[in-house]
Parts: C-alpha cells; sequence; structure tokens
C-alpha cells in the first residue's frame, strides 16, 4: 500500500485544508475504531525542498571541530561511486555525512566534551486546527529506509513534553551498512533522555504529539561519517526485509554512569 507524504511548501490554507481531509478520511473510514487501513508517512527526502529546513548540528556551535552537512541526492542525475544507481537504491535521499571531531576547543575550558552530529526534521508548521504534530498512537513501529556506514547512530525523537531539551532515543541498529534496508523500532522502546543522559523516572512517549524525527552520531570515533536516509513513517506492518529492532542493551546511561537496558 502507497504511504501518505506530507506536502511541503504549502500555505496555512492549503495545510488546513489537507490535515481537514485526513481527519475526514479516518472517521468515514472509522479508523479510530478498526485501526489505520495503512501506513502513514511522517517525512520523506524527495526533493531539494525537503532538506532546507531541517536542521543541522555538530559541536562547532560550542567551539568544537566536527562538521556536518545534509545534502538532497537525486540519483536520476547523480551516478557516483560513493551514491550509485541502481534497482536497490531510491531515486532521491538525504546524505547526511561530514567528520567528527573529539578535539576541544582551546579557548573555552568549560567544555570538557566534544565529538558528535546530528540533524532533524523542520518544526511542523500550524494549521487552522493548532500546531501541529504527528499522532502516531494508532502504529506499533517508527520505520526508516536507510544506507548505514555501520557506525552507532542514535534516532531521535521530538514531543509536546513539559521539558523542551528531553529527547526519547534509540539506537539505529543497521544490518546491512553499505547497502539500503528498512529498520523499524517499537515506539514503546524508546527512551526519555535529556543532554545525553537517562531521565529517571522515565515517562512513556507522548505519542498523540510528536513533533520531529532527527538522527544523531555521538560515538565520539573520530573520522568520517555518512548516513543516507529515503524516508520515515509510522507502520503497524512488518516489510518483509525489513530489519526489526529488538529491545536490549544500549549506549544510552544514566547520571551514575550505568549502562540502561531496553
Amino acid at each position: 500500500m502507497k504511504i501518505t507524504t506530507p506536502l511541503l511548501g504549502k500555505g496555512l490554507l492549503g495545510r488546513s485544508v489537507d490535515e481537514l481531509r485526513r481527519r475526514t478520511s479516518i472517521a468515514l473510514k472509522m479508523e479510530a475504531v478498526k485501526g489505520p487501513l495503512g501506513p502513514r508517512g511522517l517525512y520523506e527526502f524527495n526533493s531539494a525542498a525537503s532538506i532546507q529546513d531541517c536542521i543541522l548540528m555538530s559541536d562547532d556551535l560550542i567551539g568544537g571541530s566536527s562538521k556536518s552537512h545534509l545534502d538532497f541526492i537525486s540519483t536520476d542525475t547523480t551516478n557516483s561511486p560513493s551514491n550509485p544507481a541502481g534497482s536497490s537504491s531510491p531515486s532521491s535521499y538525504a546524505r547526511f555525512h561530514g567528520q567528527i571531531s573529539t578535539s576541544l576547543p582551546a579557548d573555552r575550558p568549560n567544555i570538557q566534551r566534544s565529538g558528535y552530529a546530528a540533524f532533524r526534521t523542520p518544526d511542523q508548521r500550524p494549521t487552522l486546527f493548532g500546531r501541529s504534530v504527528w499522532d502516531i498512537d494508532p502504529y506499533a513501529y517508527l520505520a526508516l529506509r536507510i544506507k548505514s556506514d555501520g557506525r552507532s547512530y542514535f534516532v531521535n525523537l521530538q514531543t509536546e513534553a513539559v521539558e523542551p531539551t528531553d529527547l526519547h532515543q534509540h539506537r539505529l541498529f543497521a544490518k546491512r551498512p553499505g547497502q539500503w534496508e528498512t529498520v523499524m523500532i517499537k515506539w514503546n522502546d524508546f527512551v526519555r533522555t535529556n543532554h545525553g543522559f537517562v531521565v529517571e523516572p522515565q515517562t512513556e512517549i507522548l505519542r498523540q504529539k510528536v513533533r520531529t524525527v532527527g538522527i544523531g552520531l555521538t560515538d565520539r570515533v573520530e573520522g568520517p561519517f555518512e548516513l543516507c536516509i529515503e524516508k520515515v513513517w509510522a507502520t503497524n506492518e512488518v516489510a518483509e526485509d525489513a530489519t526489526v529492532v529488538k529491545s536490549g542493551a544500549s549506549e544510552l546511561k544514566n547520571k551514575r554512569g550505568e549502562e540502561i537496558q531496553w
């Protein structure tokens, strides 16, 4: 079943009409009672405009030396060794890449840790119904179509939390580095964190109010990195070739330095 993708660049009225149509469709099909009839697209990197408003971050914001970039790649016009066109490659995607450095800024002795890079989708634009968020409550999984270099990336979710710096995080376990694959993570397995540490006591993710989704690299291993991503969606259906991430050991720790378990 084809995923319905969000439309970018529409005005307030256009976005409001789209939201009204979506809500009307849910009501007419009784999806609130029977459950969703198919997956829901959250974000798709299908045009240059889809990456323009994404938020790009690295430790250079605090004087570090890591660099990060987010490029739009179209395989219709690009055919390079690092982005080969082929039957298994999507027609377009975003390329998150750069260089990780753990060097500390010499003029800022208060900075004791560096070596990270990340990006996230833009804040969703409001409609006449109010501030836009994703209601993923009817779905079991977050799915991502990616091609990884095998480094230890995290998926980061922002919600309408009381504490705006809270994130819900989960390791992005790629099983086939260098190849396109679908990775699926249970929404309930995400862990609430703040500034990289697990928040205690834990609270469940606000499933009706997800604002953004992003990917970060915090392994603090110096060198280049590259992760390609085609799209992100919510679903109840496990794709035939998908990697379903199972709960287990993580690389997140609490403030006592203890590794947490999913």
